[in-house]
């Protein structure tokens, strides 16, 4: 990675959690049960019967966290907060106990000098909403809407940059239509309830976020890949089509002020609770949009499937990591492009990318991820290019800090760029942490430089 001179002075690099994933203390402090304590509890759900009850203890273990943030020099900080423990009714009261963990973290950070970036959904919806329709009902997106007005009364005088909700794809297609993530539903109509029922909450909660908060910064974040047909048949083709609308057009086109995609209302044959102003609510002018972005898809028809009737395929001789994931980093340099070129978004954080593999912890404690090492290194590179043929992008999240939960993986999957001992709580920089700490050295070495 030798191409910082593409990276502006003003980049952020940073690292990002989510909280079902690192925190832990799930009945601690007034918290109450989210859909993932449901679904991870339930016996077949998750790998190996794993569950995020104490997952990193990052509850208990936030000042060696921050701490281990500033030996890597990051300048940033991307987290979530967690619903059922700030309200724990999912509506109503705000629970002071709660909230005052994302308090002291705040605090925490801004006085190791690293930037707090909140999301404010990472999919741990209080499960009291999902027993009355979760997504589904639109009162949840006006329930998620009053949540979001309260944590930014409460922390926007120090957080500046929100976003709304975390890969809204996986909340609906995956927890409502495949069925393999929380609430594990598997119903066509459903999931497209709760598609737009999302983002009519992201609409909702930008208002209350800017209407707490004057000075806000405010984002959506969504898992985007490029799509590429397996052959030049007239079949594969248009299974791209549609694949690119059901994983990006149906998610970023409603958010940029497009409407929802005709192809698709077609396809998915469900009539959307829309009511007047909605699609205005929706398209709430951002900040910003984050990108997370981890593999490509190359599609071949499946007329006999399900939505939207396209399957992937790997190309032969492909790098995967432990997701069986392809490693594919010009993808992310195309879908920065698209971004730029095709929506016109004048503002990109990168708020997730990242690489899981079977680490092994060496006799002397060290972790060798040359893998994850490369990934990194090539996925950096990708932006650079970006950057020079005009992307906005503003800042690179590297995801994850540290190994975690990840869903319905378990502790099985790790992504860190520190090593987790989930017996002891340990925490390993690994080789890849130590050389994502060397870039960003670098990259202030670089700015320091120009401004010489």
């Amino acid at each position: 990675m030798n191409d910082l001179n593409a990276f502006p002075a003003d980049f952020t690099w940073g690292v990002a959690t989510a909280a079902y994933q690192i925190e832990g203390a799930v009945a601690e402090d007034g918290r109450s049960p989210s859909i993932w304590d449901t679904f991870s509890h339930t016996p077949g759900k998750v790998a190996n019967g794993d569950t995020g009850d104490e997952a990193c203890d990052h509850y208990h273990r936030w000042p060696e966290d921050i701490a281990l943030m500033r030996r890597l020099g990051v300048g940033a900080y991307r987290f979530s907060i967690a619903w059922p423990r700030v309200v724990p009714g999912g509506a109503g009261p705000v629970n002071r106990a709660g909230l005052a963990f994302y308090d002291r973290l705040t605090d925490g950070l801004l006085e190791a000098g690293i930037t707090p970036f909140a999301t404010l959904y990472h999919w741990d919806l209080p499960q009291v909403l999902q027993d009355r329709g979760g997504w589904t009902s639109r009162e949840t997106a006006e329930h998620f809407a009053a949540y979001a007005g309260a944590v930014a009364e409460r922390l926007g005088d120090r957080i500046k940059d929100w976003a709304t909700l975390n890969e809204p794809l996986c909340s609906a297609w995956i927890g409502h239509l495949e069925g393999r993530m929380a609430p594990g539903l598997t119903d066509l109509a459903s999931a497209v309830r709760a598609s737009y029922h999302l983002h009519l909450g992201h609409g909702l909660a930008v208002q209350a976020v800017r209407a707490a908060s004057a000075d806000a910064r405010v984002g959506i974040v969504n898992n985007l890949s490029p799509i590429e047909p397996a052959t030049e048949r007239a079949e594969d083709i248009a299974a791209a089509r549609r694949a690119d609308g059901h994983t990006n057009r149906w998610w970023l086109d409603p958010v940029l002020g497009r409407g929802y995609p005709e192809d698709m209302l077609d396809l998915y044959g469900v009539k959307l609770p829309e009511r007047p102003g909605d699609l205005d609510t929706i398209a709430a002018p951002l900040d910003w949009l984050g990108l997370n972005y981890y593999f490509r898809q190359i599609v071949t028809a499946d007329p006999h499937g399900s939505v939207p009737y396209a399957k992937q395929v790997l190309p032969p001789g492909a790098r995967l990591t432990a997701m069986d994931w392809e490693v594919h980093a010009d993808g992310l340099e195309q879908l920065l492009m698209r971004l730029t070129d095709e929506y016109g978004v004048a503002r990109i954080h990168i708020t997730e990318n990242g690489s899981a593999y079977r680490d092994t912890v060496r006799a002397d404690g060290a972790v060798d991820d040359r893998e994850r090492t490369r990934y990194l290194e090539e996925h950096l590179a990708a932006c650079a290019r970006a950057l020079r043929r005009g992307a906005p992008l503003a800042g690179y999240f590297a995801w994850s800090l540290m190994d975690n939960f990840e869903w319905a993986y378990g502790y099985d999957k790790r992504f860190g760029l520190v090593h987790v001992d989930y017996a002891t709580q340990k925490r390993t920089v690994k080789g890849s942490g130590h050389r994502y700490a060397d870039i960003i050295r670098a990259a202030a070495g670089h700015r320091s430089r120009r401004a010489a």
